[in-house]
């Protein structure tokens, strides 16, 4: 069941009751959606792909080099201390505040699992919708709350419901591109609450004067029950290696690490989590994001030059999200143009006239752009 909400270190884990309790009744009216689908769905072979939001360019020798000499380790069974000490260091915290996972997608699993004495779990939405669907997998009842496209989807920590003891956010959010300073996230922590914020794309802003990821509580150990979601497949091009890791207080991670099977994250994936925390990656990062902010303009300038064709809030990631009327018919126009895109309407909160645009260089945003014109004009 769903309830559905348009309006308005310390911590928790001990304070959780073990057994599932029933939310409070409501929601008849939620709207359902195919919260399976992802863009890599709609990135066909044949199609050029502005629906995954994963960085497509060559990997580094620093990063290939340490990934296939791993390959002369399998047959050893992982030993993932190495990279929890390098991804501890980046973010300025103790090993055991680090917890390694096959990807962002099994964090989500694991929370979901441990956490099942959650009795008021609240989603922010629209987000990646993989939190949402691990939470109803694992048999708890969901909460949405439903942020504003007129409001440019920013977030008010008020309209969080008080009693929610679980809340799970993205910051920057996927699919609309918005990032939510980091004290209005941190506001949504309290005692006997877990927080959840996914960072999957915090390495791909960039703010002035700022010489780190602007808004991330990557570092933040003092706000009770917070959980931060990491991912390393997106910047360096690494989805089918399936690597990320969660931040936390360390007992909150030894309830989720109780659940999660023996070697869980693949020896090459180690090495690459260990080589993506180092100095070299972190700049390189800084790099990349500049780059990806100055693409970025171009598209919203692309962009801005058709009819109807609205950007929705301010992007600051890999990716923006677009309103215009009949945009489901304008995805299929694109496909049979041999252009993939990614659809809005399995995202709550959205619906058929939204399209999540990846962000790519700006000859692949040129082309695109003039295929999408002549849709329009047609």
């Amino acid at each position: 069941m769903l309830t559905q909400w348009s309006g308005g270190g310390a911590a928790p884990p001990d304070n959780l009751p073990d057994a599932p309790v029933d939310n409070p009744p409501d929601a008849s009216a939620a709207p359902e959606f195919d919260l399976a689908h992802h863009g890599d769905v709609e990135a066909v072979p044949g199609l050029i792909d502005l629906a995954v939001n994963v960085r497509q360019a060559p990997m580094p020798d620093w990063l290939a080099d340490p990934i296939t000499a791993a390959l002369g380790d399998l047959a050893r069974y992982p030993d993932s201390a190495a990279a929890r000490v390098a991804v501890a260091a980046r973010h300025g915290r103790p090993p055991e505040q680090v917890l390694l996972t096959a990807g962002a997608a099994e964090a989500f699993v694991l929370i979901a699992q441990a956490l099942r004495g959650i009795r008021r779990p609240v989603v922010v939405h629209p987000q990646f919708t993989e939190p949402e669907a691990a939470l109803r997998a694992a048999g708890h009842r969901v909460e949405r709350v439903l942020l504003d496209p007129g409001d440019g989807f920013r977030l008010d920590p008020a309209r969080v419901p008080a009693e929610a003891d679980l809340v799970l956010i993205g910051n920057p959010m996927n699919p609309t591109s918005v990032l939510h300073p980091a004290v209005d996230v941190a506001a949504l922590a309290r005692p006997g609450r877990v927080l959840v914020v996914d960072e999957a794309f915090a390495d791909t802003t960039l703010a002035p004067g700022v010489a780190g990821e602007p808004e991330s509580l990557a570092a933040r150990s003092d706000l009770p029950g917070l959980l931060v979601v990491r991912s390393l497949t997106k910047t360096w091009g690494l989805a089918g290696l399936r690597v990320g890791y969660l931040l936390g207080a360390a007992e909150l991670l030894d309830r989720l690490a109780a659940v999660q099977p023996l070697w869980p994250v693949s020896t090459p994936a180690l090495a690459a989590a260990t080589a993506c925390a180092g100095p070299e990656a972190v700049r390189a990062e800084r790099q990349i994001a500049a780059e990806l902010a100055a693409d970025r303009d171009h598209l919203l300038a692309r962009l801005a030059a058709l009819p109807g064709v609205r950007v929705v809030g301010r992007p600051a990631s890999a990716f923006v999200l677009v309103h215009r009327p009949g945009a489901h018919a304008v995805r299929r126009a694109l496909r049979e143009r041999g252009w993939a895109v990614r659809r809005g309407d399995t995202f709550p909160g959205l619906g058929p006239d939204w399209l999540r645009i990846a962000v790519r260089d700006p000859a692949t945003t040129d082309a695109f752009t003039t295929v999408l014109a002549e849709i329009l004009e047609g």
